[in-house]
């Protein structure tokens, strides 16, 4: 093993990284004067929860900050290396970390995933919402399976949502990553729900799984133009 591997590898370096990425990001969240849409969103959170959370990947840093004092939240974290790091971010900032493996289109698979799936079905039943992206791996803006699958098992709401920033650095990736930027305007968005029958075959849930598709593109355009557009959208909601 080069001594990059072991540096990035070990313990102390990912803690370090995961505290930065952290106080970073709570920095934009600070900073950014955000318009929240649609009005009420909270109170209907309160009167559903818990909920699913789905997230694009890649545009997904900044959600651990709609979290509010009182409420109780999980995050789907994959096994990764840059996954720990993930997680120790998400930690630092009040949320816990479920690992496990991705979305890889029927669902959850291997005996990692499995796990994941029963610790998230497990959250869910104590009363915690959990936040997982949407995409099938390295295909951005494809909903998978899994998410979807996760709703008929808990009969909890999936809630799509969206956060943009207008000052932000977009990466050339699979993913389109946007690394959101400080001192600047931005929107949150939650679309429509999806809601999952228990009984749901295989034809439900593909159905499911393109509404969810349809309302995430849709929250995530809506809050691109929110951020993107006229100065006066932009006041904290």
């Amino acid at each position: 093993m080069s001594w990059t591997k072991h540096l990035v590898g070990s313990r102390p370096f990912q803690k370090t990284v995961g505290v930065v990425a952290a106080e970073y990001l709570r920095l934009v969240w600070k900073t950014t004067r955000l318009v929240i849409e649609p009005e009420g969103i909270y109170e209907r959170f309160d009167r559903e929860a818990p909920v699913i959370i789905a997230m694009w990947h890649g545009q997904h840093f900044l959600a651990p900050f709609i979290k509010r004092a009182h409420d109780r939240g999980k995050v789907l974290v994959s096994r990764h290396r840059d996954g720990e790091i993930n997680a120790l971010a998400a930690e630092r900032l009040g949320i816990g970390a479920i690992r496990g493996s991705g979305n890889h289109g029927r669902g959850f698979v291997g005996k990692a995933g499995v796990s994941a799936f029963k610790e998230m079905l497990s959250a869910l039943e104590e009363g915690y919402s959990i936040a997982l992206t949407a995409d099938i791996p390295k295909i951005a803006r494809v909903a998978g399976l899994g998410v979807v699958k996760l709703a008929s098992a808990s009969g909890r709401p999936i809630y799509p949502i969206a956060i943009a920033t207008r000052r932000r650095l977009e990466l050339d990736n699979w993913d389109r990553t946007a690394i959101n930027l400080p001192f600047g305007r931005g929107a949150g968005v939650a679309g429509e729900p999806v809601r999952v029958p228990a009984d749901a075959d295989a034809a439900a849930l593909e159905s499911a799984r393109r509404r969810l598709e349809t309302s995430l593109n849709a929250a995530t355009a809506r809050a691109y133009a929110l951020a993107d557009g006229p100065p006066e959208h932009a006041s904290r909601g």
